[in-house]
């Protein structure tokens, strides 16, 4: 039998592969794009020596004729790598595929955010896609469940985002302030201009170089397209928490009826979302880790309002973005 080439397999540029989120895009590439061969791109789209499997490599600058090549272009790094590729492919009129997994191209107008909830969110067309963020994305696929079980008044979600949606600069910032306050050592700021370590914050410090609250609008927007009129928007509140990796969510969700635990995990259970039930371990970050899709539990009815319930829902936000981006990535392959 004739052995298959490169060039027959499904061609994906990805720039940004030495990025948090973009080796978490290649595991799951690897194990769930039998047939895809993955070429390799700085994070800023220009040539420079990167890492693979512990030994440098350089990394050839994408191009027009490295986006020519490729069906699918998945950008997970800087900005300036992501503006680059947006600008390669629209020279070719929409045939090839961007996919931008750091939303960074989020304002162009060919840009729609799609996730994991059916809906219109999700386009037959296009070919520019924001991979939805992935707190947005949790936060949608709990209310529009439960909104096709029950019809809901109101609801409330705290966030407790961890260090990891910051990429490696945030996650080694709060492992050098969690090792400095043991070792009583000076932190670095420069990441969140606050203490993170030990401590939960509603905001960064005046000199963080992105603020708290324009994640947490941007979570806002992406709940708002991906719900629609499915049920009323829910308050939001994001949170920084003293943790490496995997969302938190605390829901407070009203209801027309009076709630019943069993009936709401029983709505709230699918492929995609795992429920708990009391008997069992409370969902949280570390079990989250390096899975795929939801996990929900600790579910009560609230003491002070009988038609009202509290809900636990973790998720692993690197891989909640990576299964977003495999999902399109075999649309695309399956078009001719």
């Amino acid at each position: 039998m004739a052995k298959t080439t490169s060039s027959e397999l499904f061609q994906i540029a990805l720039v940004g592969g030495e990025t948090l989120l973009g080796g978490e895009l290649k595991q799951v590439f690897d194990s769930q794009l039998k047939t895809a061969f993955l070429t390799e791109y700085a994070s800023t789209g220009e040539g420079s020596f990167g890492e693979s499997e512990g030994e440098a490599v350089y990394l050839d600058p994408l191009d027009a004729k490295a986006v020519g090549a490729s069906r699918a272009v998945v950008t997970a790094g800087a900005a300036a790598g992501s503006l680059k590729a947006y600008s390669l492919a629209k020279a070719l009129k929409g045939k090839v595929a961007v996919i931008d997994c750091a939303g960074h191209l989020e304002q162009e107008p060919e840009a729609v955010v799609v996730s994991p909830v059916p809906g219109e969110a999700n386009p037959k067309g296009g070919w520019l896609f924001i991979t939805a963020q992935p707190a947005a994305a949790a936060i949608a696929e709990t209310l529009v469940r439960l909104a096709r079980w029950r019809s809901i008044v109101r609801s409330v979600v705290n966030i407790f985002e961890p260090a990891s949606e910051r990429g490696k600069a945030g996650a080694g910032e709060l492992h050098q302030q969690t090792s400095g306050l043991l070792a009583f050592r000076g932190i670095e700021k420069d990441i969140f201009d606050a203490q993170a370590a030990f401590n939960l914050l509603p905001q960064y410090g005046p000199a963080a170089p992105l603020k708290l609250v324009a994640t947490e609008r941007r979570i806002e927007r992406h709940v708002a397209l991906l719900m629609g009129k499915t049920a009323p928007l829910p308050s939001i509140r994001l949170i920084q928490a003293p943790v490496f990796h995997a969302y938190s969510l605390s829901f407070w969700i009203e209801f027309e009826k009076n709630v019943d635990v069993e009936e709401l995990g029983q709505a709230l259970a699918s492929a995609q979302i795992e429920v708990r039930e009391a008997k069992q371990e409370a969902p949280n970050g570390i079990g989250a880790a390096g899975q795929s899709g939801l996990i929900a539990g600790d579910i009560r009815v609230d003491r002070n309002n009988p038609r009202a319930a509290w809900l636990w829902v973790v998720c692993d936000n690197l891989r909640m973005t990576a299964d977003i981006a495999v999902t399109l990535l075999r649309s695309i392959q399956s078009k001719k």
